[in-house]
């Protein structure tokens, strides 16, 4: 304990305005306020939004053309083609589009790139893949707002290009028929957060706007739900109403891949919360991409065969205990070089590469990292004579804002604040690490680098009663962009004698003013030995739910403790 600073919000006078207007706890007021929701109507709709709230389509700058040439494509009998990438997002993408476009009697195919062989992103020479499934019109998903070169091949051959995207452009924009991302200065969307799955939501509200197939709309949203979450994309706007209304259906889907998916997940028929998408569902999916082929996750969604999609699943669940196991080994090497080195003590970045690892792992393995050491983390696969990276950020530092400043190091790169890719010839590796962790050494202080627990209100226990918990419920899901809220309580008394769970976690009943309630520490076992029956602490803690025989009931997850 101890190990970390306390960062306790200060209260905002808005809070008490907003406690009054919307019927909330005053704690919970002040979560709000704390996520900059002062304005009651903002904070209802926040805390109530529906389907109704989302927004109009035809906002997004391009959504015209795009319907207007898919359906002078539909008219025509033209080819489609859906280029897609091969994360869970990617793939959640091209199911959307591919199902949407297959109900309006289109000639569609799909193409996803290989992860080792193709890299991410359309290339030039993907125009080839264009030219042999004889397409008229290609539409990318969360790809393609740095495919100039592509677009360019494409009109050679006389083939349009719609691009749908949730990154940050290049220097020069394609030349496509239509581009769809909000995150362009001139997109016109209020809502600069969607992931891709999110961008093509909006491109089906305008296509099937009128027509039969509007009805079906909302069945979609289990997908956006899942891919918005896979992709850590903010949970804030319309991504916080599609995450809610998801998750909602998927307690209950029809498809038949889905639904073996939460079996081998074990959540079928369970109450699905963001954690378990992000830990659970979204890595089964990711690990087609990353060690074997993302058509196999495209499969398990487009197949009726309740056999085929458990062989599938059964695959998928195999690729993703492959996958921890050659994390565990990448992230167990990486670690003892940090150490050896003391690498953590010297830089602010951390830029590590091997021949030995795998390129599809790095990325979850720079995020375990990350989270160890509370600074960015570049890992790199290294093959032959080029280095291929991912990255992982901190809240106080944009990475893809640092490779945008290093961009002549890369033969490519993307990604957004928090996360990023990239690729460069591995003869630069030994100047980018000096470039970029001299870039750091200008932006990141030593304050953002110390760990810290960030509190949003203090909160006595026995105000965590029904009423409390009733209207904590309205602020979920949590994710990022909307963190799950922690709470400070002082001088709660250790009402039990602690216990060591598993060798790794503590528990032990806290009470304070007449209430009493489980505490658990996570990966905190040595509390256990540390932390007497009768002892006083204040305790930082989130609000979660246990289920024992069939009963659910709130405990604290403890963030930290303090004598």
């Amino acid at each position: 304990m101890n190990d970390r600073a306390w960062m306790i919000s200060p209260p905002l006078p808005e809070a008490e305005v907003l406690a009054r207007e919307l019927g909330l706890p005053l704690p919970l007021a002040r979560v709000l306020s704390n996520r900059g929701l002062t304005n009651p109507q903002e904070g209802d709709r926040f805390l109530h939004g529906t389907i109704d709230d989302l927004r109009d389509p035809l906002l997004l700058s391009g959504m015209n053309e795009a319907v207007a040439r898919i359906r002078q494509a539909l008219e025509r009998r033209e080819k489609i083609l859906i280029f897609g990438d091969y994360d869970a997002d990617g793939v959640l993408s091209v199911v959307m589009l591919l199902r949407a476009l297959q109900s309006l009697g289109a000639d569609v195919d799909y193409f996803i790139p290989a992860r080792l062989k193709d890299g991410y992103g359309l290339k030039a020479d993907h125009v080839e893949v264009v030219r042999k499934k004889e397409a008229r019109l290609v539409i990318s998903v969360d790809c393609g707002i740095k495919a100039e070169g592509f677009v360019l091949k494409a009109q050679e051959l006389g083939v349009d290009v719609i691009i749908t995207d949730h990154h940050l452009p290049g220097p020069e924009l394609p030349p496509a028929a239509a581009i769809l991302d909000p995150v362009l200065d001139d997109s016109g969307y209020p809502d600069k957060n969607l992931a891709g799955v999110g961008v093509v939501f909006k491109l089906l509200e305008a296509l099937l706007a009128g027509g039969p197939h509007k009805a079906g709309l909302e069945h979609y949203l289990k997908l956006v739900s899942i891919g918005t979450i896979a992709d850590v994309a903010e949970l804030r706007g319309e991504n916080r109403i599609f995450v809610k209304h998801g998750l909602k259906g998927l307690e209950n889907p029809a498809n038949v891949g889905l639904k073996s998916l939460l079996d081998v997940c074990g959540l079928k028929g369970q109450r699905i919360s963001p954690g378990e998408v992000a830990f659970r569902i979204g890595p089964r999916l990711n690990a087609a991409g990353r060690m074997d082929s993302a058509d196999l996750a495209v499969r398990l969604f487009l197949t009726g065969s309740a056999d085929e999609a458990q062989d599938i699943v059964r695959r998928l669940d195999e690729l993703n205990r492959l996958r921890q196991k050659t994390e565990e080994k990448i992230c167990g090497q990486a670690l003892d070089k940090i150490q050896a080195d003391g690498l953590d003590k010297s830089y602010k970045i951390l830029v590590l590469g091997s021949e030995k690892w795998h390129r599809g792992v790095v990325g979850i393995v720079a995020s375990r990292l990350k989270e160890a050491f509370h600074r960015p983390v570049i890992l790199f696969s290294y093959e032959d004579s080029l280095a291929y990276g991912s990255g992982r950020s901190i809240k106080e530092f944009s990475l893809i804002g640092c490779l945008d400043s290093l961009r002549e190091y890369f033969l490519n790169y993307g990604g957004h604040r928090l996360a990023v890719g990239c690729s460069l010839p591995r003869d630069r590796m030994k100047p980018f690490k000096e470039a970029v962790n001299g870039l750091a050494d200008g932006q990141l202080t030593a304050e953002d680098l110390k760990r810290k627990v960030r509190i949003d209100a203090p909160l006595d226990l026995a105000d965590i009663d029904t009423e409390f918990l009733r209207a904590y419920s309205w602020l979920e899901p949590f994710g990022v962009g909307n963190a799950t809220p922690v709470f400070m309580t002082a001088d709660a008394e250790v009402a039990s004698a602690p216990q060591k769970l598993q060798g790794r976690h503590c528990k032990f009943l806290a009470k304070q003013n007449g209430r009493t309630i489980e505490a658990i520490g996570w990966d905190k076992g040595r509390w256990a030995d540390s932390v007497g029956r009768g002892s006083r602490l204040s305790l930082a803690y989130s609000i979660q739910y246990s289920n024992y025989l069939g009963e659910t009931r709130p405990y604290l997850s403890l963030e930290d403790i303090r004598p």
